[in-house]
């Protein structure tokens, strides 16, 4: 990997978490894609990220446990893709997390209001780009930024020693 100072590397993951969100919500609100449960849920490690890279920035004594929150945080988002990807190929089944149903309804007005709701099921790939879906785009950035941390971690381990 390039050998850049830790600072850098911090700046990639936050401009990449920043603009992975902003495309997110490009897509969903200028394009009208509407996302499905789970990948409004894979948006939350790049929220994460961006918020423990503001923390680092301003606690500096804990170097060591923001790069190790930023490893979780990519792992997380590393497997909950994963999870995606398998829902999205068929090869497991949704769970409730997925579900597209809302079979609650009690009153006239409820009912009512669930048909104007449109829920996605996450089999469902409703965007895709070079006939990928974003699930795979964010495994493979997911991993990239794994490394990245892991990267930052390796820096903070040496700057102890």
């Amino acid at each position: 990997m390039v050998n850049l100072k830790k600072d850098k590397y911090l700046l990639i993951l936050f401009v990449l978490s920043f603009v992975v969100l902003t495309t997110a919500f490009f897509i969903e609100y200028i394009l009208g894609y509407q996302p499905c449960n789970l990948c409004v849920i894979e948006r939350i490690p790049y929220a994460l990220v961006i918020i423990i890279i503001l923390l680092n920035y301003k606690f500096k004594d804990d170097q060591a446990f923001y790069s190790v929150l930023l490893l979780l945080v990519f792992s997380f988002s590393f497997i909950i893709s994963l999870y995606h990807l398998g829902i999205e190929q068929d090869l497991i089944e949704e769970s409730s997390v997925c579900d597209s149903y809302n079979m609650n309804l009690t009153t006239k007005d409820e009912i009512l209001s669930s048909f104007q709701e449109i829920k996605i099921s996450c089999k469902d790939v409703t965007f895709k780009i070079f006939d990928l879906s974003l699930t795979v785009y964010n495994m493979i950035l997911s991993i990239l930024m794994f490394f990245i941390s892991t990267k930052i971690y390796s820096i903070n381990n040496a700057i102890k020693k």
